[in-house]
């Protein structure tokens, strides 16, 4: 029997108390036991998955948005931002060993590869915090783990060996499919 089951059924209380009671006691509850009910559940939050479930928070959908490991997906996270993140210092780097061609007294450059990656890390963890403030601003509940699409408008989230379900009136899947041993050959025209 659930704490909502209990709470109703106790019927020595005055109307008014057993409201107030029971009122709280679904608060506890869908907090710590009760899986949410969505009108949009949004998987994968990388650029076009974020933007799908702010636009929809905006429209007044109450949504959620399902991640496996940082907020960004796959592009901001170790793809497209932080490579162009490694770009720009070759380009910095490039720059500055040309030096006298911008009219410049040229300068011995040099790097150190660790710090290269770790201002592209930095790069693509100040933009995570971002999509994360831009999801609290529009009330977006993010939720961590692998998501598998079940019958019934029902969305499990498989982590830490825990799978809870939630559903949905909607479920926007934008996903990055990552296939293993697929080589792509590209013919050169």
């Amino acid at each position: 029997m659930s704490l909502i089951n209990i709470c109703v059924s106790k019927s020595y209380f005055n109307p008014y108390v057993k409201y107030k009671i029971c009122k709280k006691m679904r608060k506890f509850a869908s907090k710590f036991f009760i899986k949410m009910n969505y009108d949009i559940i949004v998987i994968g939050s990388g650029p076009g998955g974020y933007v799908t479930a702010i636009r929809a928070s905006q429209l007044g959908f109450k949504t959620a948005i399902v991640e496996r490991e940082n907020l960004g997906g796959i592009c901001l996270n170790w793809g497209c931002i932080p490579t162009k993140a490694l770009l720009k210092s070759a380009q910095v780097f490039k720059y500055i060993n040309h030096a006298e061609d911008f009219g410049l007294n040229k300068v011995e450059a040099s790097f150190e590869f660790p710090n290269v990656v770790a201002r592209s890390r930095g790069v693509a963890n100040k933009m995570s915090k971002g999509i994360e403030f831009l999801m609290k601003k529009n009330k977006i509940d993010v939720i961590f783990g692998n998501a598998k699409v079940l019958k019934g408008k029902k969305v499990a989230v498989k982590k830490d060996g825990k799978t809870p379900k939630y559903s949905a009136n909607n479920i926007i899947m934008l996903l990055v499919l990552v296939l293993e041993n697929c080589q792509i050959f590209l013919r050169m025209v």
